[in-house]
């Protein structure tokens, strides 16, 4: 691919996959080169998912080929891919929370001993191998500790030692660092470069530049499901990379949302919690979006909760137009007008193998809550009436999708989103709660998601936009709420305070030590 590169270990070469009329991928070449992170960056659809599960031998190839040390290989079935040394580390974890994270890293390999003619596991074996590669991933748990009790950076841990019991040859990144905390995300660089010095090729996949110019070597840039650029990332430039990825140049990320402040519709007073968050009290008005920004743990998405009668153990007072709520379960808030797309929109917010026409009308199924029409006819579902609120949806989201009974996997992490979303816009909610509306979603399909926040607004809906991205919260929220601990501990006007600023404020670190801090860390 690229004639300057070292020998790579594994390569493809004019890869093409097809499914009925959509073509996927269209003569991709791609090498991975041991010691190397080479970034693979595109949009959502792009065909970078449909790429991955090529290299593991989920999809095999129409056309082009695959080398394995300059041979060509195939593998028909995944377990090919793995006894290769290929391995993948996904961004939506999938463990059995109730077994040990030895047991999860050996599951289906489990080591054995023999007694006579009977087979055992060898449970002291296990655990130590478990606990050596631990270790080595730098972990800081034991290999006997219920994956439960983790939190999810450590179970992305869990997922790398894996890959280093499986003595993997290429690990293969997708979105590892979404749901990290900015530490996290630090210790993360350093365990991608400790696969690097181990002689691992590590190919590297996140919407965030900042990360790929951390830690990559190379990048490949695919869209439309064709490479259209590579190099070397010491020789690349972010608006460069922007241009190639989404075919135009995005000049302003960020709409202008006219701030158009009407009634109080919500006000909270004392909200607390015995462990997660204290005394929290704001107002939001229709026309305006309040923000919420803190640092993992600072206990925003738990108040989220909260107000959705999802934290049994909250207390405080909640009014909604003017009147007490008293939420005891999610339907007391819905039928109040409140919705809430929340963070894990694979686990939470859709219901991946339904369609994409019921995930959007799943919240309506008990009726008109609100002033949604009701989708019943008599005591029946009317499927014409469910059929033309999802393509109504469909048309107002600008959502890409084959038809309404394309299942909600088949679409690109932007458009799964937008259909999150319209499964609560088709309630017609008077607040709407986003937390973390972008996360793991490339620029392109931010864009598409920051211009529906702006429609909700012009409509008058009233947003809570909960946020790990600074400049996400900085250039949306009207007002924006900092968090720290469980604690409010500032609330600053729109332009009132800079990212120094405000990160001081979530992190408990005096703006002038903070400085001081940044600098320490860049050198």
């Amino acid at each position: 691919m690229n004639p300057d590169s070292p020998s790579a270990w594994l390569s493809l070469r004019g890869i093409h996959k097809r499914f009925g009329p959509t073509h996927a991928l269209k003569g991709v070449d791609l090498d991975l080169v041991p010691g190397e992170v080479l970034a693979l960056i595109g949009e959502n659809g792009a065909g970078k998912s449909t790429l991955v599960k090529t290299l593991t031998g989920v999809h095999q190839p129409d056309e082009g080929r695959i080398e394995l040390g300059g041979q060509p290989v195939r593998f028909a079935r995944a377990q090919d891919a793995q006894a290769a040394g290929i391995v993948a580390v996904h961004q939506e974890t999938v463990m059995f929370e109730e077994l040990s994270a030895a047991e999860n890293i050996f599951i289906g390999r489990q080591p054995l001993r023999r007694l006579g003619p009977l087979s055992f596991i060898d449970w002291a074996r296990m655990n130590t191998e478990a606990q050596t590669v631990l270790d080595q991933v730098g972990a800081g748990f034991a290999a006997t500790t219920p994956v439960k009790q983790l939190s999810l950076a450590q179970r992305h841990l869990i997922e790398i030692a894996r890959a280093l019991s499986q003595k993997a040859r290429v690990v293969i990144l997708d979105e590892p660092t979404a749901a990290l905390s900015q530490a996290e995300i630090r210790d993360f660089y350093g365990l991608v470069r400790g696969l690097k010095a181990q002689g691992v090729a590590v190919l590297f996949i996140t919407h965030k530049f900042d990360e790929i110019f951390a830690v990559a070597d190379r990048y490949v840039v695919l869209r439309d499901g064709a490479s259209v650029g590579h190099g070397r990332i010491a020789e690349a430039h972010e608006g460069e990379l922007v241009k190639l990825m989404a075919g135009r140049e995005i000049e302003k990320i960020y709409p202008h949302i006219p701030r158009r402040a009407g009634d109080v519709v919500l006000e909270v007073s004392g909200l607390s919690h015995p462990t997660e968050f204290d005394d929290l009290s704001f107002s939001l008005r229709a026309g305006e979006i309040l923000g919420f920004y803190g640092l993992v743990g600072a206990g925003r998405s738990e108040a989220m909760l909260a107000l959705m009668g999802l934290n049994p153990q909250a207390r405080g007072q909640i009014r909604v137009a003017g009147k007490a709520l008293n939420v005891r379960e999610p339907a007391d808030a819905i039928a109040a007008g409140l919705a809430y797309v929340p963070e894990e929109r694979q686990r939470q917010g859709g219901i991946l193998d339904f369609s994409v026409r019921h995930n959007i009308t799943l919240a309506g199924l008990a009726g008109p809550v609100t002033n949604a029409a009701s989708l019943a006819r008599g005591p029946w579902l009317s499927r014409a009436r469910e059929s033309a609120l999802a393509e109504s949806m469909i048309a107002r989201l600008r959502i890409k999708t084959e038809s309404q009974d394309t299942p909600l996997s088949g679409l690109s992490g932007g458009n799964q989103q937008k259909v999150v979303i319209a499964k609560w816009l088709g309630l017609n909610p008077r607040i709407v709660i986003l937390d973390e509306p972008t996360k793991g979603i490339d620029v392109g399909a931010k864009q598409a998601v920051y211009q529906l926040i702006a429609e909700m607004v012009a409509q008058g809906l009233a947003v809570i936009l909960v946020s790990s991205e600074l400049p996400e919260v900085m250039h949306l929220a009207h007002r924006t709420v900092v968090m720290r601990r469980g604690r409010m501990v500032a609330t600053y006007e729109q332009g009132q305070a800079d990212a120094e600023t405000i990160v001081a404020a979530a992190s408990g670190i005096e703006s002038e030590a903070l400085h001081q801090h940044v600098l320490e860390m860049a050198a």
